[in-house]
């Protein structure tokens, strides 16, 4: 959203090609880290689903906590190679890894590749959503949109995210 309000659409959809290539990258090697340890450590994938989550959590209240915080919007725009390198690094990739796509995916070609290209077919249109979001933001046209609505919303999101991820670990336990 910051560099839809900082550059516009058109400039932030160059963004997208490295944020997909960066998940692809931590993805799979979560991924495959994964599958190796899990043979010996089998608790892994359910540990790491509550680590998600936890992790999640947090997220969900700093972003209610910095809601109403102004966001400089003096700073300089990301270049994709730098959205790469932060994608690669994000811990996102390891929730993922762990929490969304199924273990089967790790020690099948056939359900890794259906599932990654589900979710790299979701990237687009959630990355336009949320450059389109900070191109309104920008603007000031809709009353109703405002940075800190916005990131209240995404808070709550979070957190109905991070129920059934816990969920479904605490019931393999």
């Amino acid at each position: 959203a910051s560099s839809g309000i900082q550059v516009g659409l058109r400039k932030s959809l160059l963004l997208i090609p490295a944020e997909a290539v960066g998940y692809i990258i931590a993805i799979s090697a979560w991924g495959m880290l994964i599958g190796k340890v899990s043979a010996t450590l089998p608790a892994l994938p359910i540990f790491l689903k509550l680590l998600s989550a936890g992790y999640i959590v947090f997220l969900a209240i700093k972003l209610w906590r910095t809601a109403n915080q102004e966001e400089a919007l003096n700073q300089r725009t990301i270049r994709p190679r730098e959205l790469l390198c932060a994608t690669l690094l994000n811990p996102k990739a390891l929730l993922f890894a762990s929490a969304i796509f199924p273990v089967a995916a790790w020690k099948s070609q056939e359900i890794y590749m259906a599932h990654m290209s589900t979710f790299v077919g979701l990237i687009l249109p959630i990355a336009l959503f949320w450059i389109s979001v900070g191109a309104m933001l920008a603007t000031n046209k809709v009353a109703w949109l405002s940075q800190s609505k916005l990131q209240r919303t995404a808070s709550v999101v979070l957190m109905a995210f991070a129920i059934p991820i816990s969920y479904s670990a605490l019931i393999n336990l």
